[in-house]
């Protein structure tokens, strides 16, 4: 198995300073995360989801492209996926893949419908399906394979959920993001279960950890939960188990580290999940 990182966890470093600390820690691969940043936001100290550094911006030229490309080529990290954050509009998922070609990725993340209880599952499905047939057709054209993420708060948050909605399109095509720690929040099943159901569409995974933690701010005999982001090695998800299960189906993909732990800074982070990858991929 190979490694990879997601920049939106390095939203102080700016891809320029991640791609020679990639090299230097060990990893082999970069997600970009693909998002424009309003220029209100700028002014907000970095974080996460929202004045995120490690950002390429949807309005990137073509020069800008190529100068990440030869910085990526000079340290020998691949650009694996451009990330975005799609709805299901097939005219900005070209728009997308465009981008994602230029750079040579291997994916892009196609969007899935939220799930909030405002409006009906099956309509929500129904409109998934068809965009998704869409996407397709765009993914074949482009040479670069579209993902649906296993993801809390949307119709996909479990493997079970994904392998219907992919029912019936190409996985040479389009596949699915597996990600365990979001499945914290929900959509949990054994994951070689999932795995073994997902078959060829499981494409790419992403690591990273959370667990379930009493809400301090109840104030009556009721007790209340919510997910705290946590490290790989101290969350919910057994990664032991998982990698072994993953090697078990014979997947020799990417693993992708989203750490949203917030323990250390992002260079300390990206040691320390690479050591943790390391000491689990050496079980298998």
């Amino acid at each position: 198995m190979k490694y990879s990182v997601f920049s939106v966890m390095a939203h102080d470093k700016t891809p320029e300073e991640l791609i020679p600390m990639l090299k230097e820690v060990g990893y082999h691969a970069v997600e970009w995360r693909f998002k424009e940043t309003p220029e209100e936001v700028r002014q907000e100290p970095t974080s996460f989801w929202r004045n995120n550094y490690c950002t390429i911006d949807p309005d990137i030229s073509d020069q800008e492209i190529e100068e990440i490309k030869k910085m990526s080529e000079q340290y020998g990290i691949k650009t694996l996926s451009i990330t975005p954050y799609l709805q299901d509009n097939i005219k900005d998922t070209e728009k997308v893949l465009a981008v994602a070609q230029k750079f040579n990725a291997s994916f892009i993340r196609l969007g899935v419908p939220k799930y909030d209880r405002n409006e009906d599952f099956n309509q929500l499905f129904k409109n998934a399906k068809e965009y998704l047939k869409q996407a397709e057709k765009l993914c074949k054209q482009y040479g670069v394979k579209g993902l649906i993420e296993t993801h809390h708060n949307t119709i996909v948050a479990s493997a079970s959920a994904a392998i219907r909605l992919l029912d019936g399109l190409d996985p040479q095509h389009v596949g699915v993001l597996y990600d365990p720690g979001n499945m914290v929040h929900e959509g949990y099943e054994n994951h070689l279960l999932g795995l073994q159901l997902l078959g060829d569409y499981v494409a790419h995974v992403h690591m990273k950890n959370a667990a379930w933690v009493i809400d301090d701010s109840t104030k009556s005999d009721e007790v209340n939960w919510h997910v705290n982001w946590e490290s790989i090695e101290k969350g919910i998800v057994n990664w032991d188990q998982v990698i072994k299960d993953l090697s078990t189906v014979g997947y020799d993909g990417y693993i992708g580290i989203e750490d949203f732990s917030q323990v250390d800074d992002t260079k300390n982070t990206l040691i320390h999940n690479f050591n943790w990858l390391q000491k689990w991929t050496e079980n298998i």
